[in-house]
């Protein structure tokens, strides 16, 4: 039986360390857990032989949802009592995208050549993250690779179906702008400029929104050229900024504080951050581990950040929920719930707890807004066309008050 060395926080009393015998990794985290004790890191003491794998490949990017299916047939074929290499094969030979089959084909190879399924996968981290390989590492290691993969499903779909939602909740609003971007384009282009003519002719003074109509159509038809290149400086500048460190940040600070999309892309960040870390935590991961796994899937720099600075006083010996509570961004009802968790040993139901209560706001959010952006577009662009064809008309209806 394999050693392993830990390091373990009970409560708030700060970090121990030992050593501990057991089969896998997995039942020395069950037995650390069932002492009260929350696991931070843990290693086997014997030296591990790793082989030595050429790098991947490079290969077009795979859809997340091409992703999500092989992890389901695979999970379905191995618990069906196929051998890895069988069910690869299978998959493989029955995927109609190229570059997952090309993968498929080079992970049976690899695995048939001795080494580990979650090894091997580590070589292409443009198609399977690292939260995937260290999910897989861990269903290697306590010999229930068929239900981690289940979990990883789950996981992946819950993902796939926020970005569904959102897309959808934004599908029919951004169509009416576009639709009432073309129809002012139109009549600017051709209505307007006919217009301009009859009106020329006119020995009148012509009222003042149609005044401001024909200046405007005039300005963008002489100016069209400088306005393009301003708008495509900015868009350069932007880009810039943004992939800058100090730029990073600066729009992940701005994108929080805007009137309701920035509580929306807090409670999606926190979500998918503590849904990770609990699923991680859940199938066997160490907590310091999984952090660092759980991090970089938060988007938003600024808040991550925060949990970078939480990782840091939880390796310390301090407490992970009371450094967030200390951050004074983080609601108070994720950190209280996270320091509950930490006490009672109990922190991956505390995780999940918060990521469904905040998963329920960002649908109640979604909802919001996409009631409201719908009429909401729908007047304004009735405003705009409403204004433009009044404009247009004035001067006809004053001809036709001086001929009465």
């Amino acid at each position: 039986m394999p050693n392993y060395k830990y390091r373990v926080k009970k409560g708030l009393e700060g970090i121990f360390e030992g050593v501990l015998g057991a089969s896998t990794e997995k039942e020395a985290i069950e037995k650390l857990s069932s002492m009260g004790l929350l696991p931070l890191s843990i290693e086997e003491e014997k030296t591990t032989v790793r082989v030595e794998t050429t790098p991947a490949k490079k290969i077009r990017k795979i859809r997340s949802r091409e992703i999500t299916v092989f992890s389901r047939e695979l999970a379905s074929l191995l618990k069906s009592g196929v051998p890895i290499l069988k069910s690869l094969q299978i998959i493989a030979q029955q995927s109609e995208d190229i570059s997952l089959r090309i993968v498929l084909n080079e992970l049976h190879d690899a695995v048939k050549e001795g080494s580990t399924f979650s090894s091997v996968l580590a070589k292409y981290p443009q198609v399977f993250s690292s939260l995937f390989v260290a999910m897989i590492r861990s269903g290697e290691n306590s010999g229930s690779l068929p239900e981690v993969l289940l979990s990883i499903v789950g996981y992946r779909t819950k993902q796939e179906e926020l970005v569904s939602r959102f897309r959808m909740a934004l599908a029919y609003p951004l169509l009416m702008a576009f639709v009432g971007a073309g129809t002012i384009i139109f009549m600017f282009t051709f209505v307007i400029p006919r217009l301009t003519k009859m009106y020329v002719t006119m020995d009148q003074i012509l009222p003042l929104p149609t005044r401001i109509l024909l200046s405007t159509s005039t300005g963008l038809k002489k100016w069209w050229p400088l306005i393009l290149c301003v708008v495509f400086l900015l868009v350069v500048f932007v880009r810039r900024q943004f992939r800058t460190k100090r730029g990073k940040k600066f729009f992940s600070l701005f994108s929080l504080r805007l009137p309701i999309f920035g509580k929306f892309i807090l409670k999606v960040e926190l979500s998918r951050f503590c849904r990770t870390l609990g699923l991680l935590i859940k199938n066997g991961v160490p907590i310091l581990s999984a952090i660092n796994i759980a991090v970089p899937v938060v988007g938003n720099d600024f808040i991550k950040e925060q949990m970078a600075k939480s990782y840091s006083e939880l390796e310390q010996g301090g407490s992970f929920g009371k450094s967030l509570k200390s951050s004074g961004k983080i609601p108070l009802f994720m950190s209280n719930l996270i320091s509950v968790g930490e006490e009672s040993g109990k922190l991956q139901d505390a995780l999940e707890e918060v990521a469904d209560s905040y998963e329920r706001d960002t649908d109640e959010i979604m909802r919001m807004m996409s009631s409201l952006l719908e009429p909401l577009m729908i007047l304004i662009m009735g405003l705009i066309v409403g204004f433009i064809v009044i404009a247009m008309l004035l001067p006809i209806f004053d001809i036709n008050a001086m001929v009465r």
